[in-house]
């Protein structure tokens, strides 16, 4: 019943949500300087073929009448018609999705697995080598530009010492594995392709590194803040004088009660990742999310642009929906107050 309290507002407000965004998007899509029929047909095109691309995308109709159609067909589940690629944007994004979660999970995975050790280390050696080189690691993934470590990393391990590949999600001379989930890593290994799998992992380790770097530092310095003030309690004193063993004390006491506060952090890196596959997909060509949206506010392809926006905010709410329970079922006291 409890659950079903945050779910149900949390629905309601994601529709008014998702309406808010067609409406803001659609302004700024007529507001923005730029024909997209001139950009399909042609600096060349007469004007008559303009006015005929114009007709055929229906950007010949009054503004209003244009809005009502996209809004209906939302309603529907229609995101539209690209004009770039002229299929269906919910096709087009349903290919190139599977593309942007593979990486952002495997980025997720590499800032968690890394980042709470590390924090942990960080708050137990307090002032030591060890929280000096974390506090470093954790100062330089928030500060520095994805672009730029992109970049470096690219120059330095593709470039120069030639170990690693710069782009795209597996080796040209093999051939894709046959598509399932649309995860590369998943579908050559129920397809026994050891060759397409272990290409597909060379691919993924510079551009989910890159955008896991990032989420890492912010991580680690969340774990290591909850942990120092966890390690402060009354309860944490306790154990130690009643003579529990200090990995016992870490791990089975503090840790728990730490990892509680991150568990908004990580719903937070989640949708960061989003926003950050954007960048790294453009440095690292890859064929997703973020390469789509990208081509498309250069061609002014506005349909796309409006689904790949429509539906990263889908994202973000149902990400905060998740973080809402999880949080509920990892603290007892919100789990009774509701």
């Amino acid at each position: 019943m409890t659950i079903m309290r945050i779910i149900i507002p949390r629905l309601v407000m994601l529709f008014f949500v998702v309406f808010g965004v067609a409406v803001i998007t659609f302004i700024i899509s007529h507001l923005i300087p730029g024909d997209p029929a001139r950009m399909i047909a042609g600096d060349r095109a007469s004007a008559e073929t303009l006015m005929s691309v114009r007709r055929d995308l229906g950007l010949d109709r009054p503004v209003w009448d244009q809005f009502t159609i996209y809004v209906s067909n939302l309603l529907h589940g229609d995101l539209g018609t690209s004009l770039r690629t002229r299929r269906s944007v919910a096709g087009d994004i349903a290919t190139f999705l599977p593309a942007t979660m593979e990486l952002g999970a495997i980025s997720l995975i590499l800032a968690i697995v890394i980042g709470i050790p590390l924090g942990v280390a960080s708050a137990i050696y307090k002032d030591g080598p060890i929280d000096q080189v974390a506090r470093t690691i954790s100062v330089c993934g928030i500060s520095m530009p994805v672009f730029w470590f992109a970049l470096v990393l690219v120059l330095l391990f593709y470039a120069k010492l030639h170990i690693l590949p710069g782009s795209g999600r597996i080796d040209m001379g093999i051939a894709l594995p046959t598509r399932v989930t649309g995860f590369f890593l998943i579908d050559s290994l129920l397809e026994g392709r050891m060759d397409a799998f272990w290409s597909s992992v060379r691919h993924l380790i510079l551009p989910s590194f890159v955008l896991a770097f990032a989420n890492l530092g912010v991580i680690t310095r969340q774990i290591r803040a909850s942990m120092l003030d966890v390690l402060e309690e009354d309860y944490i004193r306790t154990a130690r004088a009643s003579g529990l063993r200090r990995r016992v004390i870490i791990f089975n006491h503090a840790l728990r009660n730490a990892l509680i506060p991150s568990i908004t952090l990580l719903g937070l890196a989640l949708g960061d990742l989003l926003y950050g596959a954007v960048l790294t997909e453009t440095v690292f060509a890859w064929p997703g999310m973020g390469t789509y949206v990208v081509t498309s506010i250069q061609t002014l392809d506005f349909p796309a642009i409006m689904g790949f926006t429509v539906v990263a905010s889908i994202g973000y709410v149902l990400i905060n929906l998740v973080v809402d329970i999880a949080y509920m079922f990892a603290d007892p006291q919100i789990r009774e107050i509701g």
